[in-house]
């Protein structure tokens, strides 16, 4: 293997893994990076060599497939069929990283963090712009001239750009539980649940809780958000009743400590969620097994 070949391959556990944060799910990101290895063998052997930094041109072109994959999503969530999340990822996929951490973490987020449903849902309501500057500049550390010939900007458009998106995750941050309360609020929320007792779910529960479920139309789920605590906890205890065969456990993700839907052996829903005041704030659920293949 040439030692070319050799980076231009080694660069695609990094490029998929930037790919996973801008479009957050696994079968977008791969066929991202697909494109981008066709662009690279289409060109001509005298281009590959002019290129000086291979794994920069890789990004770069990586970066751009994504941009215009994020323009068309409006069109096609709205095709969607009910609430689209992210692809939650086990633990033993979320060193899908790449970054190279930083000097100064207090302006970034840990890698475990940037795939998390949390972030992820933070970024998806961002523009095309702000989530490739946000996810190129703050988790991956592409200097801002490198990232603005992506987006088309000036370097210091693409920091304000970078800046905004960061404000937006700050302010989504705050609140939220440390890692051990977040662990002991879902440990409360799997026994609320396997108990099966309305007032004791609803205990744990915020009040003005929110629920998404993500089917994809694939199985059955509630097609539209479902607020408050009492319609949430009906919500999920009949879910639990009505799939007789499923059992309740608790799993890692990005989001700290999680619950799966077990149907035997196979992992047939994964439920995750943010915790403020002691209390589950957001509920989210993906059923849709086209995002739970990495749960084989």
């Amino acid at each position: 293997m040439s030692e070319e070949l050799r980076t231009v391959v080694g660069e695609r556990r990094r490029l998929v893994a930037l790919a996973y944060r801008m479009l957050g799910t696994m079968a977008e990101a791969e066929d991202a990076v697909q494109e981008t290895y066709t662009r690279w063998y289409r060109l001509s052997e005298e281009e590959r060599d002019a290129v000086a930094n291979v794994p920069g041109w890789l990004t770069r072109v990586a970066s751009n497939v994504c941009l215009d994959v994020l323009k068309s999503a409006r069109l096609r969530r709205e095709q969607y069929v009910g609430p689209w999340l992210p692809e939650p990822l086990p633990a033993a996929a979320r060193g899908l990283a790449g970054a190279t951490g930083s000097a100064d973490p207090a302006d970034r987020i840990t890698l475990d963090e940037s795939v998390s449903t949390a972030l992820l849902v933070v970024l998806d309501a961002m523009t095309p712009a702000e989530r490739v500057a946000f996810v190129l500049h703050d988790v991956f550390e592409v200097p801002f001239p490198d990232v603005a010939e992506v987006v088309g900007r000036s370097p210091a458009a693409v920091r304000q750009l970078a800046t905004s998106a960061r404000r937006r995750v700050q302010a989504a941050r705050e609140g939220a539980a440390p890692t051990a309360e977040h662990a002991a609020v879902v440990r409360a929320f799997l026994a609320a649940c396997e108990g099966g007792e309305l007032g004791a779910l609803m205990e744990v529960l915020a009040p003005t809780v929110e629920l998404r479920s993500d089917g994809g139309g694939v199985v059955r789920a509630a097609r539209n958000p479902i607020v408050g605590a009492s319609k949430v906890a009906r919500f999920l205890l009949g879910v639990i009743e009505k799939q007789a065969t499923w059992r309740l456990g608790l799993t890692e993700t990005g989001d700290g400590l999680a619950v799966a839907f077990l149907d035997g052996e196979r992992v047939a829903g994964v439920v995750n969620v943010r915790v403020e005041d002691a209390r589950v704030r957001d509920v989210w659920i993906v059923l849709n097994p086209e995002k739970l293949t990495r749960w084989a």
